[in-house]
């Protein structure tokens, strides 16, 4: 009865010939090297890629022949005509890496010599380059380094063509080759100038934030579903209290019954509202790392006073507070800035401009309207407000507005619906009277147009409000989640007073910076069912990870190269300073390995020195042995010349020959054996001396 064997795919695979094995070791690189490129490639290349792969792999398996130079110009012929019409053009990023998949690819299908498995590994490396066009995340440089691995160990198997190195071996072998070169790119990588950022390659590829230009109703909602990080903040001094944390971004003032938009003035400059800012208290300062966006506008702390200087951006402050730049941000920027959480701003008497702020479109939302200019008119009969100055007029209106909100009956959502389905023209008028459920930027909405229908300036700011409870990693994480629109009234004597009726409605979203959280996924409510606080600590662990390689790789710039090497006590860090330094570094670092090459080039092997020593006890016994001749040779001739009293150092030659030499060979010498030998060959050579008829 035969009884039947399980076969590992482990021993499958030991069991190949080792061409089979290493064509499919190097297959497997090639495709794990593409499969990050899967989100942005044709349809067609990812499956032509993983066609011709795949077909490389069975004939590797059936030892079959290649196909012929006619199927291989066809499918480079296919491969480009495809490009063309996907693209246009064969030329630029998306094309020239499209054509890289396929001809990596299809280089495997006439990989016959070494020199197309060259080409190959030349390929495979230039590929892992193009991936950093697209994304510079950590999961991508980790990817990577794996791919690095795999063609540096397809690389020695290509230089050891004698014998079937183990991929073990071989696997570490390049490791340690990859490790050596390590502390030069540290090296390279810490002291290199830094002329300007240098990390900023995927910009058409950067991930937009949730902040627009314009407004209408229902954008601000939709962004609030989105968990990612907006930016990170890092206070100085502590984290001021969440109800503070407006960061500002865009402010929008002109409104033509739909959208919100920034405002075109209708007066000279010289009549427009100047910013005017007056500060009061302690600075607050902090460091911003702002993930990338396609806005121009840099959404900072409300009473932002001073930016760092960023290298490549020139950053202005307007006269709504809003600190722009010339171009819009389109890679990850990290710069120190100073604010005051206590300050006013804008004009203190009324200027010509101001009245840009009362304008509404006409025929939208009159019964808003009409309710506005009643409601006014209540407010001035009442007894209480019969010597009230005109100039205080703008808070009391603005008090009761809020009032309204936190006792009309409204209800903050996410999920308000759609409003305008029937008539765009009447909107406000749908939400302020009628269904009163909405998100943060219709209320901000509605009590602009209020305001400005009672007469009085108003506009919206749009930005982020709030932040986590927690840092993570010393930094304060804000989130696209936390997008918020408010509202801005201006009063005599103060000038714009930030009004948010959100916080009329919903005070939690404000006062503790509690946004509302979009429905979790599948996965995530599955987790949080198991333990609530699993998910929020393997998201606080990911993003402290994240953002160590976001400040310390992709955002190591000039400013955090000379702050380290201060650190390190140089305190010249101009760049022909650095020069010098780089230069003086690599020259010792050249010298040591030298010298490394050199003790290694005089280091005696372990084998050899063994062996070397075997050979001079056998040479006390009166046998002499030529460096060539192996143990098992030397077994012979002890046998031969020594009889039967030899035979103990016989034996062990042979298992020091099995131990080099065999399929299970050690990979250093055994001190054991060598000390049994010496045993042996001492009490031999103590009887040959005391019965010389033995020899």
């Amino acid at each position: 009865m035969k009884l039947a064997l399980t076969v590992t795919p482990w021993q499958r695979l030991r069991r190949l010939p080792r061409e089979t094995r290493d064509t499919l070791f190097l297959l497997g690189v090639i495709a794990w090297t593409i499969v990050p490129h899967v989100s942005h490639l044709p349809l067609w290349c990812v499956f032509l890629a993983a066609a011709m792969l795949l077909w490389r792999a069975k004939l590797a398996f059936a030892h079959a022949p290649l196909p012929g130079r006619r199927v291989l110009f066809a499918l480079l012929a296919v491969s480009a005509g495809l490009t063309y019409w996907s693209f246009g053009t064969v030329l630029g990023k998306d094309p020239g890496v499209t054509m890289t998949v396929a001809l990596t690819a299809l280089k495997m299908l006439e990989a016959r010599a070494r020199r197309d498995a060259f080409v190959v590994f030349f390929l495979g490396f230039f590929l892992i380059l193009t991936h950093f066009l697209y994304s510079q995340s950590m999961a991508v440089g980790v990817a990577m380094l794996v791919s690095v691995w795999g063609l540096l160990t397809s690389l020695v198997l290509a230089n050891m063509p004698v014998g079937r190195p183990s991929l073990k071996q071989v696997g570490w072998l390049s490791a340690r080759t990859a490790l050596l070169g390590a502390p030069l790119m540290v090296l390279m990588f810490m002291l290199f100038p830094r002329i300007a950022p240098l990390w900023g390659v995927p910009k058409d590829g950067a991930t937009p934030t949730g902040l627009s230009n314009s407004m209408r109703l229902g954008s601000v909602a939709s962004v609030a579903q989105d968990d990612s990080v907006a930016m990170r903040i890092k206070f100085y001094a502590g984290q001021p209290a969440s109800s503070t944390l407006y960061f500002r971004g865009p402010v929008l003032a002109q409104f033509d019954g739909v959208e919100w938009t920034a405002l075109k003035p209708s007066f000279p400059a010289a009549l427009t509202p100047l910013a005017e800012l007056r500060v009061a208290g302690p600075v607050t300062q902090y460091e911003v790392t702002l993930e990338p966006q396609r806005l121009a506008v840099l959404p900072l702390l409300e009473a932002t006073v001073q930016v760092e200087v960023i290298p490549g951006f020139k950053i202005t402050q307007g006269n709504d507070l809003q600190w722009t730049a010339e171009q819009p941000v389109l890679e990850r920027l990290r710069f120190d800035a100073q604010a005051h959480m206590t300050f006013r701003h804008g004009p203190l008497t009324p200027v010509l401009g101001l009245q840009d702020h009362v304008a509404l479109p006409a025929g939208f939302n009159p019964r808003t309207v009409a309710w506005a200019q009643a409601l006014r008119q209540k407010l001035r009969q009442e007894p209480r407000n019969a010597n009230l100055d005109p100039d205080r007029e703008p808070r009391v209106l603005a008090q009761a507005v809020l009032r309204h909100i936190r006792t009309g009956g409204y209800s903050y959502t996410l999920t308000p619906g759609l409003y305008g389905e029937l008539d765009p023209r009447t909107t406000i008028d749908e939400f302020w009277l009628d269904r009163k459920n909405g998100f943060c930027e219709h209320f901000a909405s509605s009590f602009v147009v209020v305001m400005r229908a009672m007469g009085l300036p108003a506009r919206i700011v749009t930005g982020y409000q709030g932040a986590d409870e927690e840092p993570v990693d010393g930094y304060t994480i804000v989130r696209q989640r936390y997008a918020h629109a408010w509202a801005e009234y201006w009063q005599a004597g103060e000038g714009w007073v930030r009004a948010d009726p959100t916080a009329a409605v919903a005070p939690d979203r404000v006062e503790r910076g509690r946004s509302l959280a979009p429905p979790p996924g599948i996965v995530e409510s599955a987790f949080d069912n198991i333990n609530p606080a699993l998910m929020a600590n393997l998201r606080a662990n990911w993003e402290a990870v994240n953002n160590r390689w976001n400040q310390w790789v992709m955002n190591y710039s000039r400013n955090q190269q000379v702050n380290l090497l201060k650190r390190l006590g140089l305190s010249n860090t101009g760049w022909e300073d650095m020069v010098r330094l780089l230069i003086g570094a690599l020259s010792a670092l050249a010298s040591s390995v030298a010298l490394w090459a050199w003790w290694e080039q005089r280091r005696v092997d372990p084998w050899t020195r063994q062996m070397l020593r075997l050979r001079a006890v056998l040479l006390s016994l009166g046998i002499s042995s030529a460096d060539h001749e192996a143990p098992r040779k030397l077994a012979q001739r002890v046998r031969t010349q020594l009889g039967e009293p030899g035979q103990a150092l016989a034996d062990l030659l042979d298992k020091l020959d099995l131990q080099r030499y065999g399929r299970n060979a050690l990979r250093w010498p055994d001190t054991q054996l060598t000390r049994r030998f010496n045993a042996a060959a001492k009490l031999l050579k103590s009887r040959l001396e005391s019965q010389p008829t033995l020899r």
